[in-house]
Formats: structure tokens, sequence, C-alpha cells
């Protein structure tokens, strides 16, 4: 396996795209993430507001991108019924949509998620492909830069594949009866 990358070379990745940043999330969960810990036991427990201050520079990011004509998107495959972590992140993604990104949700149980692959990526430009690693604990390891044409052409695939079958959050959100009108608190 090639070195991951991770922390500012990872983050650096969302600064060199020219057009189109696209993640596919696969994982059931991602709390392990330690900035994740303490709003999501705040929105569990039915605070308000919530403390998303972590989030701040990440929709400013958003916000730029899309006011630059970039886009940032991503498909959730998620299981149903929705597991405690999915509500958080369907709330969650109102915030983050609000600023630009375009995030959508598909079932697990559609057909076509067995076509897809089973790890989490990002793909920008449709051209540089990275496959994110996971500890046990969900958190974030790294990425693994990909450079084999065959893996690239696949994951331009599967993107297409998922976007086509994914649902918008709102109306996703909205057909599942999801109202949850708290906001961030930052």
């Amino acid at each position: 396996m090639t070195a991951l990358l991770a922390g500012d070379d990872f983050d650096a990745l969302f600064t060199q795209f020219g057009y189109t940043a696209f993640r596919l999330e696969v994982r059931e969960s991602y709390a392990g993430m330690p900035y994740e810990v303490a709003p999501l036991r705040q929105f569990l427990a039915g605070e308000d507001p919530v403390d998303l201050e972590w989030t701040t520079g990440y929709r400013a990011l958003v916000a730029r991108h899309a006011a630059a004509g970039r886009r940032i998107t991503r498909v959730r495959i998620v299981s149903e019924p929705w597991s405690e972590y999915t509500r958080f992140g369907i709330w969650l993604a109102a915030g983050t949509n609000a600023a630009g990104e375009d995030i959508r949700y598909l079932p697990r149980t559609h057909p076509v998620v067995a076509e897809l692959p089973h790890e989490d990526f990002w793909l920008f430009d449709s051209q540089r492909l990275y496959l994110l690693h996971f500890s046990a604990d969900d958190n974030l390891i790294g990425a693994e830069p990909v450079t084999d044409p065959p893996r690239i052409v696949a994951a331009n695939a599967a993107r297409d594949a998922a976007w086509h079958h994914a649902e918008r959050r709102d109306q996703y959100a909205e057909r599942h009866g999801f109202d949850d009108q708290r906001r961030p608190s930052a």
C-alpha cells in the first residue's frame, strides 16, 4: 500500500481541485472522529444548540468553492431504519448543503449498492482517486492515492451510478419524516 495522506497533506486535497470533489460514503458510522463525539452526544440528548464550531472552516471552504463554480458532492449509503449516527449526519448535512455542498442519500438495500465499492473514497476532478482508511473505532487514518487508470474509471462509474439513484438530502429527510429544527451554534 502507498503511504497514506493525513493531516495537512489530506486537507490540501480540498484546495487543489479545479472543478469537482466527490465522496462516496459506505460506512455505517464515523462516530470515532474526536471532533464529533461531543456534538453527537449533544444531538442525541436533544440539546439546542449543538456545538458545531468544528464545522465552521469546512463550511467556509465549501462556500468559497461554490462561489467559484466548483462543486463538492457526496453520496451516503445508509441503512434503514437509521442509526443514531445517520440521524445526526442527516441533520448535519443541512448546514453543509446550505453552504453549497450537495449531499445525497441512497438506501443500503437499493440494488445498485451491490455494484458499488465497499470502501469510502474521494474523487477529485474525475481523475484523482483517494481511498479512505479507518481504524476499528471509526477514526480516519488517512487517504491512499490510487493511480491505476482502471480503478479510477471504476470510481467514476460508481459515482455516476450512486448519484443517479441517490436522493437529495432535503427530499430524503422529508420523505422519512425527519424535521429536526435545531440549528448549529456556529
